[in-house]
C-alpha cells in the first residue's frame, strides 16, 4: 500500500485531507462506492458517522480516512476491534499506510509505540482508559470496528462505555449486523453534541450465493475446489473439532503438486515448534489450514498470511474470522448451525451467522461469494440411503432412516433460509459493574459515591437493571473499602474516595478476584522461606484457566501413578479407587479455601466466580520446564495458546496485586522469568512490526528498544534458561524418564537408550540422584564460552549422597538456535564421570 503522508497540522482542512486521500485512492485504482465517500465526508464534516454496510463494502477505507484526518490535524485517535488478532492486523495494515511513527499498539499483552497519535487496541482498552479519565482523556476520534459487540452479554459493556464518558469524542461506529440503531444514534448526538449520520447500503459489493448441503463434507468439499470455490473456511464452532476436521480433510488431497511445492517455499523458515507444530506444518504443508483461538498468535498470523496469497484450498476453523480479520475466502461452509453459548446449545442467531456468511467473497479477489450449510450428518446419512435405494418403491420402504442422537438441537433447510433472509437482532445494552469499573471511576480525582451513581444512571439499561446494578457497585465498594483497596477521605462538603497509596502507582485490579487475592497474601509470612511460592499460589488460585489444561495434568499425574501401581501388581479394583482419589497439585487449599469463605460472607457476589487453587506455573518452576516441555509433557498442544493467556494473566496478577514492597528478591526472579518466557513464546508481533519500520524514519527509540533484544542478548537472563534445561533433565534422570529425555536429546544422539546405560551407570555408582534444593544450586553449573563466539559449553554437575559431584552433565548451547527457538538449545554432549575424578 502507498504511503499516506500526514498533511502538515497548518495546512490540514477538510478539503485538504479529501484531496489528499482521494488522490491516494486514485494511485492505487479504487473510486469509492457511494457509500464510503458519504461516511468519509460526513467524518471530514466533524459528525459522527455509524457505517452500517455489507461486509467488503470498504470500511477499512472509511476508517483509514477518519484516522488519515485525525493525524494530519494533529489530534490523537483510536481504532478499537473486539480481536487481538483483528487488532495486530489492523496495526499491521495501519504502519504500512501511515508509518510507523505514527501508529501503536496496546492490547493489555502487548504494548507497542504506545504514545503514536493513532492507538490501535482492544475495546476493552479504550474503555477502561474512559472510567479511569472520562472528558479528560486525549482521545478526539474513535472508529470502533465490529460495533455489533454493543450486543455481546460478557463483552458489551466496553462498547457501551466510550459512548458514556467521552462528550470530547468524534466516534465512527462500524458494523455490517447492526440492525437498527436510532436509540444509539441519538444517545451519541446528546452526549457529543455533534449531529449522527447513520450510513447504511443493503447493497453488497461481491454478491452472496446460498447453498443448503446433503453430501457428506468431503464430497462436497472436492466438489468445491473443482468448481474454482476455493478458497473454502470450513466453520466448527468447537474448537477440538477444527484440527479433526483439518486432518480428515488432507487425506482428501484437494491440493496440486505446485501448490504444494509453493506452500513449502513460503513456510521455508517459518518455527513451528513441537506438538501441535508439527501438526500444523503437516497439515498447511498440504494445502489445509487451521485458525481458532487456542493457536498461538504466531500460528494463527501463518494460516492468515497463508489463506491471504492463496495458497491454502481449505481452512478449517471456529468464527474467529468471522470477526473481520482480512482473509480471502471465496465459499464459507458451515458444518452446523447451532453453538454452544456457555449456557446451552442454541440455533445460530441471524447477526451470528450473517457475520460467518459475511466472510465470503472479498471485493478485488471475487465476483460472487458461496455460503454453504451441512445438513446434519444422521440427514445426509439417511439422503445418501435413499439415493442407494434408486427409484425402487420397495428398497426405498426397507431403509431405516437414522435418527437424530439424543439431545441433539437440530437445523433444517427451514431454519438455514430463515437465517438467510433474516434481520439482525436488536441492539441491547448489557453493561456490567465489576470490581475494576469502580475501581476505575474511583481513580478520578475528587471521586466519590456520585460519580459511580452517575455513571450508572447514563447507561442504556432500564432503570429496574439500573437499581441492580447500583445494589451491586454499594456491594463491590463495601469489599474494596475492607479490603484496603480503596479509602474514604473527608473533604469539606463531603467525602471522596480514593485509592490506597500503599499499593503503588502500578496497581490494577486485572482479575475478577484480585480483591481477595490482596487479602489472602496477609495469611502467609512475607520473612518466610516459602513466600514467593505461597505468593504465586494465591495469584494462581484466583486466576481463570481452562478446564483442558488443568485435565491434561491430571491425566498425566494419575497415568504415571497407574504405570507404577501395575508394576507393584496392584490389583485393578485397588488401582481405579486410588486413582480416583488423585488430584492435580493445589498448594494452600485449605486455607485459600477458608479464608474465601469467610471472604465471600461480607461478598456473595464472588461466589458466583470461586476460587481454583492450582499450580501451573509452580509446576513449571519445580520442574525446570520451558513452555514447550510443559505443553508435550501433559499433552496441551491443543490449547497451547490457552495456556499462554493464563501464563500472561499470572504475569499480570503478579506485578498488579502483589504490591512492590512486599515482593522480595525470589518473587521478583520468578515475575522476570515469566515475563520473558512469555515474551519468547511468541514475539511474531513485535519482530513484524519491526520488519515493517523504515529504518530511514524516526521512530521513538523507546518503541524499538525492547524489539533489539534477542533471547540471548542478555547473558544472566539467558544462563538461567541454560540452568533450568540442564536441570530439567537431572530431574527427568531421577524419574527415569528416559524416553522423555530421548524425545529432548535424540538428535544429539542421546536417545532413551543412551540415557538410560549413563544413569544407570551413576545409580549403581551412588544409588541416589539428589534433586533438592542444594541440587539446583547454580554452584553445580559451568558455563563457558565456547571456542565459537555463539556457542557455549555448559555442565550440570551432579547431586550425589557423599558429595563427590564428580559425574555431570555436559551440553553445547547454540546461541544462535536459542534465539530462533526462543528457548535454550542444548546439544549433550556426554553424561557421566569428570574427567581426571
Amino acid at each position: 500500500m502507498p504511503r499516506l503522508v500526514p498533511i502538515p497540522e497548518d495546512f490540514a482542512t477538510a478539503d485538504t485531507v479529501w484531496e489528499a486521500f482521494e488522490e491516494h485512492l486514485r494511485d492505487q485504482g479504487i473510486t469509492p462506492y457511494p457509500a464510503q465517500e458519504e461516511a468519509i465526508l460526513t467524518v471530514l464534516a466533524g459528525d459522527n458517522a455509524i457505517v452500517a454496510t455489507p461486509t467488503g463494502s470498504g470500511k477499512s477505507t472509511v476508517a483509514l480516512a477518519a484516522l488519515y484526518y485525525a493525524v494530519s490535524t494533529g489530534r490523537t485517535a483510536y481504532y478499537t476491534a473486539p480481536l487481538k488478532a483483528l487488532v495486530s492486523e489492523k496495526f499491521f495494515s495501519l504502519v504500512e499506510a501511515l508509518g510507523a511513527e505514527n501508529v501503536g499498539m496496546v492490547t493489555g499483552d502487548t504494548a507497542v509505540n504506545a504514545d503514536a497519535p493513532v492507538i490501535c487496541a482492544t475495546a476493552e482498552i479504550l474503555a477502561n482508559h474512559a472510567l479511569r479519565q472520562g472528558a479528560e482523556l486525549d482521545v478526539a476520534l474513535v472508529v470502533m470496528d465490529e460495533f455489533h459487540y454493543f450486543g455481546d452479554p460478557q463483552r458489551g459493556w466496553a462498547w457501551q462505555v466510550p459512548l458514556l464518558e467521552l462528550p470530547q469524542t468524534q466516534f465512527v461506529l462500524m458494523s455490517a449486523t447492526l440492525g437498527d440503531t436510532t436509540e444509539i444514534e441519538r444517545r451519541l448526538t446528546e452526549l457529543t453534541g455533534r449531529d449522527t449520520a447513520c450510513i447504511s447500503s443493503a447493497e453488497r459489493p461481491v454478491p452472496l450465493e446460498f447453498e443448503y448441503s446433503q453430501k457428506p463434507l468431503l464430497d462436497k468439499l472436492s466438489e468445491l475446489v473443482r468448481e474454482d470455490r476455493a478458497p473454502v473456511y470450513v466453520v466448527s464452532f468447537v474448537q477440538a473439532r477444527t484440527v479433526e476436521l483439518a486432518q480428515s480433510i488432507l487425506s482428501a488431497n484437494l491440493t496440486s503438486r505446485e501448490q504444494r511445492d509453493r506452500i513449502a517455499e513460503e513456510v521455508r523458515g517459518f518455527r513451528f515448534g513441537k506438538g501441535f507444530g508439527e501438526t500444523l506444518r503437516r497439515l498447511v504443508l498440504g494445502g489445509v489450514g487451521v485458525h481458532h483461538a487456542g493457536m498461538l498468535p504466531r500460528y494463527r498470523r501463518l494460516v492468515e498470511h497463508l489463506a491471504l496469497t492463496g495458497l491454502l484450498s481449505v481452512v478449517c476453523g471456529t468464527d474467529t474470522l468471522g470477526v473481520g480479520i482480512n482473509v480471502p475466502i471465496r465459499t464459507v461452509l458451515l458444518t452446523s448451525l447451532t453453538k454452544y453459548d456457555g449456557r446451552r446449545v442454541r440455533q445460530l442467531q441471524v447477526r451470528e451467522f450473517l457475520q460467518i456468511a459475511g466472510r465470503a467473497g472479498r471485493a478485488g479477489f471475487d465476483s460472487v461469494g458461496y455460503v454453504v450449510a451441512q445438513a446434519p450428518e444422521h440427514e445426509i446419512e439417511n439422503v445418501q440411503a435413499l439415493a442407494k435405494a434408486g427409484d425402487d418403491p420397495k428398497k426405498r420402504k426397507k431403509v431405516r432412516k437414522k435418527q437424530a442422537p439424543e439431545g441433539f438441537v437440530g437445523w433444517s433447510e427451514q431454519s438455514f433460509r430463515k437465517l438467510v433472509d433474516g434481520t439482525p437482532e436488536l441492539l441491547r445494552s448489557h453493561m456490567r459493574i465489576t470490581h475494576s469499573t469502580i475501581v476505575n471511576l474511583l481513580a478520578r480525582p475528587h471521586a466519590g459515591v456520585d460519580t459511580v451513581r452517575d455513571f450508572i444512571e447514563r447507561t442504556h439499561e432500564s432503570r429496574d437493571r439500573q437499581l441492580d446494578l447500583m445494589l451491586r457497585a454499594l456491594q463491590i465498594g463495601r469489599t474494596l473499602l475492607a479490603g484496603g483497596v480503596v479509602e474514604r477521605v473527608e473533604v469539606p462538603g463531603g467525602a471522596e474516595y480514593r485509592l490506597s497509596e500503599e499499593l503503588g502507582p502500578d496497581f490494577a485490579l486485572n482479575q475478577p478476584l484480585s480483591p481477595f487475592a490482596l487479602a489472602a497474601l496477609d495469611l502467609f509470612d512475607p520473612e518466610g522461606e516459602s513466600w514467593a511460592l505461597d505468593a504465586l499460589s494465591v495469584i494462581e488460585a484466583t486466576t481463570q484457566i481452562q478446564y483442558h489444561i488443568l485435565r491434561g495434568q491430571l491425566d498425566r499425574i494419575r497415568g504415571e501413578e497407574l504405570a507404577a501401581l501395575k508394576a507393584e501388581g496392584v490389583e485393578y479394583t485397588e488401582r481405579m479407587a486410588i486413582l480416583d482419589e488423585i488430584d492435580v497439585p493445589r498448594p494452600n487449599r485449605e486455607v485459600l479455601e477458608e479464608a474465601f469463605e469467610a471472604y465471600a460472607a461480607s461478598a456473595p457476589w464472588v461466589r458466583e466466580i470461586g476460587i481454583e487453587p492450582k499450580a501451573i506455573v509452580a509446576d513449571m518452576i519445580s520442574q525446570s520446564m520451558n513452555f514447550s516441555q510443559f505443553v508435550a509433557y501433559y499433552g496441551l498442544a491443543r490449547v497451547e495458546g490457552g495456556l499462554l493467556r493464563y501464563l500472561l494473566d499470572v504475569v499480570r496478577g503478579l506485578t498488579q496485586t502483589v504490591p512492590v514492597d512486599r515482593r522480595g528478591e525470589e518473587l521478583e526472579s520468578i515475575i522476570t522469568w515469566l515475563s520473558d518466557l512469555v515474551v519468547r513464546v511468541d514475539s511474531s508481533l513485535v519482530e513484524e512490526w519491526e520488519k515493517l519500520t523504515d529504518p530511514t524514519e524516526a521512530v521513538p527509540e523507546e518503541a524499538l528498544t525492547a524489539l533489539r533484544q534477542t533471547f540471548t542478548s542478555d547473558r544472566r537472563r539467558f544462563a538461567a534458561a541454560v540452568r533450568n534445561a540442564l536441570f530439567h533433565r537431572v530431574l527427568l534422570a531421577e524419574r527415569a524418564a528416559y524416553r522423555a529425555l530421548g524425545d529432548l536429546d535424540s538428535g544429539s544422539g542421546w536417545g532413551a537408550r543412551e540415557w538410560e546405560d549413563a544413569i544407570e551407570d551413576f545409580y549403581e555408582e551412588y544409588g541416589e540422584l539428589g534433586i533438592d534444593q542444594a541440587a539446583r544450586s547454580p554452584r553445580l553449573v559451568q558455563i563457558e564460552d565456547g571456542p565459537g563466539a555463539r556457542e557455549w559449553t555448559a555442565r550440570q554437575i551432579l547431586s550425589d549422597p557423599q558429595g563427590d559431584h564428580d559425574w555431570a552433565i555436559t551440553a553445547v548451547v547454540d546461541l544462535d538456535a536459542s534465539d530462533e527457538a526462543g528457548e535454550a538449545v542444548l546439544r549433550i554432549e556426554s553424561v557421566g564421570p569428570l574427567t581426571g575424578s
